[in-house]
Order: structure tokens, then C-alpha cells, then sequence
């Protein structure tokens, strides 16, 4: 049976009854109160193994409070409860030494376990200690899903740890990178970031180390790489999976010996950043494919953070929404609400394009359409009225929750590497294009509002071709909204 003496500081009668029943149950001591000045006096008066605290309290907020604790008692795990479940409230209960952030609701067997493992813990492993203030929130949502990203970004705020973060694109992989970086021990320093699958493969190597003067043709002076250049603070490596294999055998002897010399040069180099890498890919596919270095992936994949598609976080797209309708604001465009027909449909939106593509939609919405409330039929037209799951779009096109690599399955019968009885009819090829043609036009036209010309432009195709194939896959010519 545990055993320790707990201090509950909670204004929510409800949540000090279940808090002291499932402790006691546990085998711990507790006291509860329903006031930060109570819980002060108890902690000047050498009371308390633990504490637990909400955030939010009649008479004191409790982050004005734990520098105070954590001064006259340092070795005092303090767990923080807070129903404003933002990145900012978990930040800040880093910043001001907690050992553990909560967001409510929360699983009770959880905390349980918190407190066991805290009680336990040597000394000096709070969440964090750095003190700052940030009154912008970098990143948006109180799902499961972001809360479990904030908590462990709170973690690794006071660390130097390699990060690898995996996500589809658009779900705010630099954005994740950045935060790390500007609540980190090393937000003094720059932050440094280089996309390599937007390098040309012969130039990577150059870009990431620097080059001396005469080292290849061109190079007519030395040029600091980007190493370099993010000395003292944060290096992010975008699409690290694009990185070509000489320049991975390169990166993993920065990552084992700490040090690289530039191309052309002889002199090491010793290398101060912090690395956090990404990738849209699963690498351990690549891996098996040979386009990737095992030894490199595990350097690498110290810390590994997932960010999950906006259609796995949908609770989150109503805090988004109202998160970037206010940042065009500040930016001079118009004023803009959006009713709940609209929300909700935008809910049940399956967002291939993650959140980069809802922000594009918001500023679209605020800019081009003078309603100032937005409406569902506006929705409908952005992007198409919602399908049921499973359902195919026109000419059997994929529907809103079929992928286009489903969409190939379903033609060729292949489920994990088997067959469902026999290789389907001849004509694959062309059937495929079609599924992937007729959606592509549709989206072209929904966004120039049904202007062929312009729809010709964006896909780069001459308009007697783009007209030919909206009549032969009977693509639908969207009219409506503002020219």
C-alpha cells in the first residue's frame, strides 16, 4: 500500500471528493481546500508530501503561487490541474517547476500513478524551471491528442534531446519545431531551418556544412552552412527522408563525434545546435528500401512525436477556426463569423491538406466573400457538400474518406500484398487517372469559381484540353460565389 500525505487545493467541491477518495483508496493522507491561501499556509508549515492544485482559484491564481513553494521548498512535487487546456498553460506549469501538467478532464488511474511515480522520483525532476512569459499561443487545440503533444513538449523544453517529428503534410510539423525551440533552453539563440527536398541533391552537403573557397566550380568565396549559421540555438531538417544517402553518412558522424568540417575543408568544426528533424514518410519504409540509413534514423529518433491529420483531431477545427479568422483580422481583412451549420460541416470535413489547408480556407472566406457571417451552402461551395464514410464521389471517384491509395486498391483487389480472388480487367492504368482527374478539375474549378481560364492556369493545362475533359468525365462546373 502507498503511503504519503497529499495536498488538494481545488475551488470545485466535486473534484475534492473524488480527488480525496480515490488517494485514500491508494493509501495516501489527504487534505483538501478550496483556496490558494490555505494551501500556502499548509506548505509554509511543513505540511504535505505532495500537492495538487487547479490552476484557477478564488483568490489566487496557483502559477502566482508556485514560484513562492518552490522557493521555500524546492523538493515539493507540485501536480498542476487545469481545464484551460492550452499549450501555453502547459508551458507555463513547466516554467514554473511542475512536477506533472493535468488537463481536465482527466483519468484518475492516471493521476494515481502520477503521484506514485512522483512521490518516488529522486529529487530535482520537475517538468522544467525556466522562467518566461508568452502571451501568444503557437499552437491551437484541447483535444486528447494535442494535450498529450503539449505535456510532452512541456518535457522537453529544458532538454537538448534530438526530436523527430512525423506527420502528414500540413499538420505544423515547424510549427512544433519552433516551439520547441523559442520556450527551450536555447530560444536565445537562432532557429535555423532547411528544407531538403527543396535543395538540389548535389547542393545539400554545401548547405548543411558550409563550403570553403575554390571547393567546387562556383564556390568563388567561403560560405557558412547552416550548422554555422544555427550555432547555439536550433537546427530543424524538414523532409529529412529526402536527404540523399552521402550527405546521411555525413549528418550521422555530426550526430556521433559532434563535430563536421565544411566541404573543401580540413579543420573540424564543433557543432552547438540542437537538432530536430521531420518527415512526411515512414522511414522505417525507406529503411527497408535502402534510401535510408538505419544507424542515421536512431540518432535521429530520439524523441519521437507524432502529430495527428486534423481529421484524427476534429473537436480541434472550432478553436482553429476561430484561432485564424482573428489572425486576418489583425492582418485588415474583414471581420468574419461562422455559424454552426458551417461548423459542423466543416467538422465532418476529412482535410486532406491538414491544418495549412483550413488556414488557406479561412483567409479565403475573409477575403473574398462580404457576408459577415459564413454559412453552410458558402461551405458546400469551398468544398463540396460532406459524403457519407466510405462514399465515392461522381464517376466513382474517391469519396471523403477513401484515399487515393485505397482508391488503387479497390481497383486492383490487393489487400496487405494478397489478391481477393483474381487481377482485375485490363484498363487499370486509365482508371485510376480517371479518379484522380475528375476530383483534381472539380477542386481546380471550386477554387476559381468556376473560371475555366484561370482553373486552365493553376492545373497547366491549355483550356480546349481542360474543357475537352470536364465534358468527357462530366465534371461539374461550380458557378456560384463571388467572381
Amino acid at each position: 500500500m502507498a503511503s504519503g500525505h497529499i495536498l488538494v487545493a481545488d475551488d470545485d467541491a466535486a473534484i475534492r471528493t473524488v480527488l480525496n477518495q480515490a488517494l485514500a483508496r491508494a493509501g495516501y493522507e489527504v487534505r483538501s481546500t478550496g483556496n490558494a491561501a490555505t494551501l500556502w499556509r499548509w506548505v509554509q508549515q511543513g505540511e504535505g508530501d505532495l500537492v495538487i492544485t487547479d490552476v484557477v482559484m478564488p483568490d489566487e491564481n496557483a502559477f502566482d503561487l508556485l514560484p513562492r513553494i518552490k522557493k521555500l521548498r524546492p523538493d515539493l512535487p507540485i501536480i498542476v490541474m487545469s481545464a484551460q487546456n492550452t499549450f501555453m498553460t502547459a508551458i507555463r506549469a513547466s516554467e514554473r517547476g511542475a512536477y506533472e501538467y493535468l488537463p481536465k478532464p482527466f483519468d484518475l488511474k492516471e493521476l494515481v500513478s502520477i503521484v506514485g511515480r512522483a512521490l518516488s522520483r529522486p529529487r530535482d525532476t520537475a517538468l522544467g524551471g525556466q522562467q518566461g512569459e508568452g502571451d501568444d499561443i503557437p499552437l491551437v487545440g484541447r483535444s486528447p491528442a494535442m494535450q498529450e503533444i503539449y505535456r510532452t513538449l512541456a518535457r522537453l523544453m529544458p532538454t537538448d534531446l534530438t526530436v523527430m517529428i512525423t506527420g502528414e503534410s500540413g499538420t505544423g510539423k515547424e510549427l512544433i519545431a519552433r516551439a520547441l525551440h523559442d520556450y527551450g533552453k536555447r530560444r536565445n539563440g537562432p532557429f535555423v531551418a532547411i528544407n531538403m527536398a527543396a535543395i538540389p541533391k548535389d547542393l545539400i552537403e554545401s548547405e548543411l556544412f558550409g563550403h570553403e573557397k575554390g571547393a567546387f566550380t562556383g564556390a568563388a568565396q567561403r560560405s557558412a552552412g547552416r550548422f554555422e549559421q544555427a550555432e547555439g540555438g536550433t537546427l530543424f531538417l524538414d523532409e529529412i527522408g529526402d536527404m540523399p544517402m552521402e550527405a546521411q553518412t555525413r549528418l550521422l558522424r555530426v550526430l556521433q563525434q559532434g563535430e563536421y568540417t565544411t566541404v573543401g575543408g580540413r579543420t573540424p568544426i564543433k557543432a552547438n545546435v540542437r537538432i530536430v528533424a521531420a518527415t512526411n514518410k515512414d522511414l522505417r519504409i525507406s529503411i527497408q528500401q535502402g534510401l535510408f540509413r538505419e544507424d542515421l534514423f536512431f540518432r535521429l529518433n530520439v524523441v519521437p512525436l507524432r502529430l495527428p491529420p486534423l481529421r484524427e483531431r476534429s473537436e480541434d477545427v472550432p478553436d482553429l477556426v476561430r484561432h485564424f479568422f482573428s489572425l486576418v483580422e489583425k492582418e485588415g481583412l474583414p471581420r468574419k463569423q461562422i455559424d454552426a451549420d458551417a461548423m459542423e460541416k466543416l467538422k465532418r470535413y476529412r482535410w486532406p491538406g491538414n491544418v495549412r489547408e483550413l488556414e488557406n480556407l479561412v483567409r479565403r472566406l475573409a477575403a473574398l466573400y462580404p457576408q459577415d457571417t459564413i454559412t453552410g451552402p458558402i461551405i458546400d461551395v469551398e468544398i463540396g457538400p460532406a459524403m457519407p464514410a466510405g462514399a465515392s464521389g461522381a464517376n466513382g471517384a474517391p469519396g471523403a474518406d477513401e484515399t487515393l491509395y485505397e482508391s488503387v486498391e479497390r481497383h486492383l483487389g490487393v489487400y496487405f500484398g494478397g489478391f481477393r480472388d483474381s487481377l482485375p480487367p485490363p484498363g487499370l492504368y486509365h482508371r485510376i487517372l480517371r479518379d484522380v482527374e475528375a476530383p483534381l478539375i472539380a477542386a481546380a474549378l471550386a477554387a476559381t469559381r468556376g473560371n475555366q481560364i484561370r482553373a486552365a492556369e493553376l492545373l497547366g493545362l491549355n483550356r480546349n484540353t481542360l474543357r475537352k475533359k470536364i465534358r468527357d468525365l462530366d465534371v461539374h462546373v461550380i458557378r456560384t460565389g463571388p467572381r
